[in-house]
């Protein structure tokens, strides 16, 4: 689409709405956006996605006044009317059935502000039933990290991670789903002699850049990383001195590795033993190590296990606590990290401080007159199950789980089961199909605030453009929601995002002593006490943010995946790719994106797709007991044999009406990473 003259497009720094690198793009004269120097691409560099970041802005799709569904269809109407509507319903199902009978869907593509607002208004409701996509990602990897070390993100920063020896990424691929990482951090540090190893199913263009490769079969990273700790052990390669001063639980450790037999685990995790071993030595005998971990790892039924015995392999080895160490999750959406942070989860308040603390509920009770519920809420994935059960209403802000929940097809009849389901977003997206009340709020480029990066950076978003037609921004329909619905006068009459944002620091301390004028163009990171001059760059130095001098070794037992295989049937992993975002509800409707990827593919090894009579480019249809798809066969040696792979970007094929609804047992995060399929070729008609 061409600029809307009307629009009054403008160059000013914000911060890119896609994944969680933090890249500064403003926009720019050719209807595009540009990179900025920024903080992370300091040299202004951006990924396709960025570039066309405001191709979606002037769509002509966009939604631009509010939808109210009456004798089945939408009809537009007044913001009154509509927000009215929206009140006057959730507010009758409240009253019958109490607030727990609603759920909320935060954004991790919007601002700390706006997720913080959105988070209070269901705690200031009663319920804790608020939750976002890092259910669907890192939720795992935040489960076990904050059991052990105390806090659930990035240990190290991408500035120090650019000066490390040795590279374990696992389950991830930077190098097409954060490239500006990949170029500007990872390359430099390999190229300055720094080993590189990639644990992934398939070769990607991360492990062209790598020394060793372990294609491990999805589901069984255990059995992998447990023969690694085993090779640390028996070749002398631990860190006693980090041992005896900073972990507890050795003997036990030890004792459980002792019944590793590292050819067999390798055997079963479909890996090469003498490359486990010359990986398990790379890392420990490097003089820092750092480990990178991607939703390869997360997203299993045993997702929480997967990253306990990653941290087993760190501290073993004394990579924690220093530059160019650590264990890093790198963040998929622009602001997930944020969203988290600020309380947009359902078991803890801003600064994840757990709901069933009192002292955590009285420092928020002292700032908005109203203790939260003490009862950890539903998380999303949860309550999908109970739609239409106990789960009367949605409240959708910014997110598409019509299409991201796993076994879709029972997602979107579970929505057709409620009572009641508002949605605030850009488009029509498969969720809106599914809603009551409709409003169009603001893109990345019509809103200020701040968002925080994968490396704890919170940086500012200010607005390039302005609205279109009749749309809104988002924190002023989440604070007229407020208003409506929360009987405490003046709780959300705040003067803009500066204020919502001077109220988080009050009541999250890590965030305590941030301020816009602090930030300013360039970040601030967490944790900031109020006392402090600055952030703190590496964590667990001295001690784990838990307090504790010491964090726990942990024995770690593989457990199968929920979907067995059986018969001629493949496993279906799923991922990301370069040009296209999660639902692709955005970077479908860039022409530029589109035109670099304009359809999915299914990746089949040589030999399967000859088994299957299946050559590259056929049509073919991939199925199980919970749905069915088409889509065209990419045959490449590129994936092991067993595996097939394709994106979650695409409408059709719907990648997610395949993938089941089995959880772990922590985080409640499904298992998109392994899934039985049949693989065949469409039927003669």
């Amino acid at each position: 689409m061409g600029t809307d003259q009307n629009r009054n497009p403008r160059a000013e720094q914000t911060v890119c709405p896609y994944c969680g690198v933090g890249c500064t793009i403003q926009y720019a004269d050719n209807g595009k956006a540009t990179g900025t120097a920024g903080p992370v691409n300091t040299k202004g560099e951006i990924c396709p996605k960025g570039g066309a970041a405001y191709d979606v802005v002037e769509h002509e799709d966009r939604l631009t006044q509010p939808l109210v569904r009456a004798n089945g269809q939408f009809a537009t109407a007044p913001w009154e009317t509509a927000m009215a509507r929206v009140a006057d319903r959730l507010g009758n199902i409240i009253d019958q059935h109490g607030p727990d009978a609603v759920e909320f869907f935060a954004s991790s593509n919007c601002t700390n502000e706006e997720n913080y607002v959105f988070q209070k208004i269901a705690r200031m409701l009663g319920t804790n039933n608020v939750d976002n996509c890092a259910r669907l990602c890192h939720s795992s990897t935040v489960a076990a990290m904050s059991e052990r070390f105390g806090a659930g993100a990035m240990t190290n920063t991408l500035d120090d991670l650019a000066e490390t020896d040795c590279l374990l990424v696992t389950g991830a691929n930077p190098a097409e789903q954060h490239p500006v990482i990949f170029r500007s951090y990872f390359l430099p540090a390999i190229r300055n002699g720094a080993t590189l190893i990639h644990i992934d199913p398939r070769e990607t263009d991360t492990t062209d850049a790598a020394d060793i490769h372990l294609d491990v079969r999805p589901g069984y990273d255990i059995q992998l990383l447990n023969s690694m700790a085993k090779v640390v052990l028996d070749e002398d390669l631990v860190d006693e001195s980090f041992i005896e001063a900073r972990t507890t639980g050795y003997s036990e450790l030890t004792a459980h590795l002792d019944n590793v037999d590292i050819g067999l685990g390798a055997d079963v995790a479909g890996v090469d033993p003498e490359a486990v071993r010359e990986a398990a030595r790379a890392y420990a005998e490097a003089d820092t190590a750092a480990i990178v971990t991607g939703m390869g790892m997360s997203q299993h039924t045993c997702g929480t296990d997967n990253v306990h015995a990653l941290l087993n392999l760190a501290l073993l080895t004394g990579n924690v606590g220093r530059p160019g160490t650590g264990v890093n999750p790198l963040r998929g959406q622009n602001n997930v990290q944020g969203a988290g942070d600020v309380g947009a989860l359902p078991s803890v308040l801003p600064g994840y401080e757990p709901v069933t603390d009192p002292d955590a509920r009285q420092r928020v009770a002292d700032e908005w007159g109203v203790e939260p519920p003490s009862e950890p809420g539903l998380t999303e994935t949860a309550a999908t199950h109970q739609f239409g059960d106990s789960v009367k209403a949605a409240v959708v802000f910014g997110e598409n789980p019509a299409v991201t929940e796993p076994n879709a097809s029972s997602v979107r009849a579970g929505f057709d089961d409620l009572d009641f389901c508002v949605v605030i977003d850009l488009f029509e997206t498969a969720t809106v199909d599914h809603a009551d009340v409709v409003l169009p709020g603001s893109s990345w480029a019509e809103k200020a605030g701040t968002v925080t990066n994968t490396d704890r950076r919170v940086m500012r978003m200010r607005p390039n453009a302005d609205l279109p037609g009749n749309a809104r921004r988002d924190l002023d329909i989440l604070t007229d929601l407020g208003q409506r619905l929360v009987d405490q006068p003046g709780e959300f009459d705040y003067d803009g995002p500066e204020a919502v944002f001077e109220e988080l620091t009050r009541v999250n301390p890590l965030y305590a002593g941030m301020s816009y004028d602090g930030i300013g163009r360039s970040y601030q990171r967490w944790p900031f006490p109020a006392d402090a001059d600055s952030g703190t760059d590496v964590l667990h130095t001295e001690t784990f943010a838990s307090g504790e001098q010491t964090a726990p070794l942990r024995p770690v037992s593989p457990t199968p995946p929920a979907d067995a295989v059986s018969g001629d049937q493949l496993v279906l992993t799923t991922g990301r790719t370069l040009q296209h975002f999660n639902s692709g509800a955005l970077t479908r409707r860039s022409e530029t994106l589109m035109r670099m990827r304009g359809e999915d593919v299914l990746e089949i090894h040589p030999d399967d797709a000859a088994a299957r009579d299946i050559e590259d480019g056929d049509a073919v249809v991939v199925e199980n007991g919970r749905g069915s798809v088409t889509v065209s066969a990419a045959v490449t040696a590129a994936i092991r044999p067993g595996v097939v792979f394709c994106t979650f970007h695409y409408l059709d094929p719907l990648a997610n009406a395949l993938t089941g609804d089995s959880l772990d047992p922590v985080a409640e995060i499904p298992e998109y990473k392994h899934s039985a399929v049949q693989v065949r070729k469409p039927s003669a008609t």
